[in-house]
């Protein structure tokens, strides 16, 4: 059953625009959880991806199991490393890191982790990670030891996501990386989708409704918030409301 990647396809096909939350499982006791909850009730959203580059309270699954029991929105494991696998999800992005020349974050680690995936109940969404300069260090690009693609340069974003779309990739995410300065800009977002089909999933440096608004009507399909979110939660409502704003579905 690939029901999470249809629902990709078919919010894209359709202009649909889809809001996800990014949940540090480090940083996010029952507490925190609980309240984020309530606010999805008054502005829509459509995912929780899970994971970050490096965690270190083994938290994954609780945060997991939390969402699952409280909550029918999808949980998506956003792994940073290839452990970081638990089948009470839903899905995970099986993410190769298409903008670096790391061979394990390419390749190497997926081979690590493709016994337990195999034996899992999860669903697999190959995914292009594309990772591009916000604009200050990002723990994505220290832990993957890989150079991002310079934010003034949108035609090698461009050309890195056509040839992961070529690949078979199912998704291209473009990614600033957490507590960026900068986010994804409109231009390269803009270019890309005129050169690819997959789903677009942008993330990094969102911080306010208008920027979520921006990017979404550019062409990204899937707008990915999560630091603003842990530093005020109640940005929540407005950045769900922006997104679902600039939807313009077709029959």
């Amino acid at each position: 059953m690939n029901n999470i990647q249809q629902a990709f396809v078919d919010a894209k096909n359709r202009k649909y625009k889809k809001f996800a939350i990014l949940i540090d499982p480090d940083k996010a006791d029952e507490a925190y959880l609980e309240k984020l909850l309530k606010l999805t009730m008054a502005g829509p959203v459509d995912y929780f991806f899970v994971g970050g580059s490096l965690l270190v309270k083994g938290s994954l699954e609780r945060t997991i199991d939390y969402l699952k029991k409280n909550t029918p929105i999808p949980v998506v494991i956003f792994p940073g490393q290839h452990h970081q696998i638990y089948d009470k999800a839903d899905a995970i992005l099986l993410l190769s890191l298409i903008s670096g020349r790391n061979p394990n974050l390419l390749f190497g680690d997926h081979v690590v982790a493709a016994p337990t995936l195999k034996q899992s109940r999860l669903e697999i969404l190959p995914t292009g990670y594309i990772l591009i300069d916000g604009g200050v260090p990002t723990s994505v690009s220290y832990m993957s030891g890989t150079t991002p693609i310079p934010a003034n340069k949108p035609e090698i974003t461009v050309c890195t996501a056509m040839a992961g779309e070529m690949l078979g990739l199912k998704n291209i995410y473009l990614e600033a990386g957490s507590g960026a300065l900068h986010p994804i800009s409109i231009e390269t977002i803009q270019q890309v989708r005129a050169n690819i089909d997959v789903p677009i999933i942008v993330g990094g440096g969102i911080s306010s409704p208008e920027t979520a608004y921006k990017m979404a009507v550019a062409g990204a399909d899937i707008i990915v918030v999560g630091n603003a979110i842990e530093k005020e939660q109640n940005v929540l409502v407005g950045i769900a409301e922006a997104i679902q704003s600039a939807e313009q579905p077709t029959p």
